[in-house]
């Protein structure tokens, strides 16, 4: 079959997008003729129609739709390819890697200089990534995954267990008197959406009634979460793998550890594959991970 032209695929892609072709041609910056022309120059290749009419827009066909969804992953999967090749240029590799958002700007990010001082050959295409996905087919190399221990058609080793302490900012906890533990069932509390029952767990611990635990503001983020208990907006559960620069600077103040057990996070790797850029990268990071473990234990025991 003759392909046709990457114009005709990227016109239909952002035409099936918009159900519009003005404003998939004000998307590529081209008349709305130039995509009506694109459209039927792929509906030629295909030899079935991919829009009809409806009101002022277009919409898909069911072969439209069943074109639409993989034309889109193929793109996506061009375009990744040409901006690593670009990202790279000549000489380098590129590593790309699927990361947790928040994991990725406060505990990875800071750290990349590190691994590029000594692999001055290897670019990194960094994609966030909440949750499991197909590695070979999105082109990614590495991801970080959190949780259980299962992904399919992943290599899962274990990167660090997640270490949970109660922070707030030093403001708050000298306004509220905070000298111990239960001294915080006063203190107004911040809470994240998966982990809803992590104040309630933590007061039933310490003796401490749990009705009035679940109370306080909500987020749906730890990144949104940790930057309001910076600003004294409350307390909060975090893992201290996001916040060792707030504890170091002290920003934050730790208030306690929660004995409910943290999760863990995994480096994961496409099973089958060999890739020693990949292979490098994993071991640095869990040497990063161990090394971070060891100072913020000496940390506590300097406290005590």
């Amino acid at each position: 079959m003759h392909l046709p032209s990457l114009s005709a695929l990227r016109s239909f892609e952002a035409a099936a997008k918009h159900q519009s072709f003005t404003r998939a041609a004000e998307e590529l910056r081209v008349t709305q003729s130039a995509i009506s022309r694109m459209v039927r120059e792929l509906e030629a290749a295909v030899g079935v129609a991919l829009f009809r009419p409806a009101g002022r827009g277009v919409s898909l066909t069911e072969a439209g739709r069943n074109l639409a969804g993989p034309l889109h992953n193929d793109l996506e999967r061009l375009r990744q390819t040409m901006q690593n090749a670009s990202a790279a240029g000549d000489g380098m590799r590129t590593l790309s890697v699927g990361v947790l958002p928040t994991f990725g700007s406060r505990w990875l990010a800071p750290r990349l200089a590190r691994f590029r001082a000594s692999h001055p050959d290897i670019e990194f295409a960094l994609h966030s990534r909440p949750e499991p996905f197909d590695m070979a087919h999105d082109g990614i190399d590495l991801a970080i995954h959190f949780g259980r221990k299962e992904w399919v058609d992943g290599t899962l080793t274990e990167l660090c267990l997640e270490d949970l302490v109660v922070v707030a900012s030093p403001v708050m906890s000298e306004r509220f008197g905070i000298k111990a533990p239960v001294d915080l069932k006063d203190m107004p509390r911040l809470h994240l959406q998966t982990r809803a029952n992590a104040w309630e767990v933590y007061f039933d611990s310490l003796g401490l009634p749990t009705g009035m635990a679940r109370r306080g503001t909500l987020f749906d983020q730890f990144s949104t979460m940790i930057a309001a208990a910076i600003h004294g907006l409350g307390a909060a559960i975090v893992p201290t793998y996001l916040i060792e620069a707030e504890l170091a600077q002290g920003t934050l103040v730790d208030l306690g550890q929660p004995q409910c057990p943290g999760d863990v996070y995994y480096v994961v790797t496409p099973k089958g594959v060999a890739n020693p850029d990949a292979a490098q990268f994993r071991d640095w990071m869990i040497a990063e991970a161990r090394s971070s473990t060891r100072k913020r234990a000496l940390r506590r025991q300097a406290g005590r």
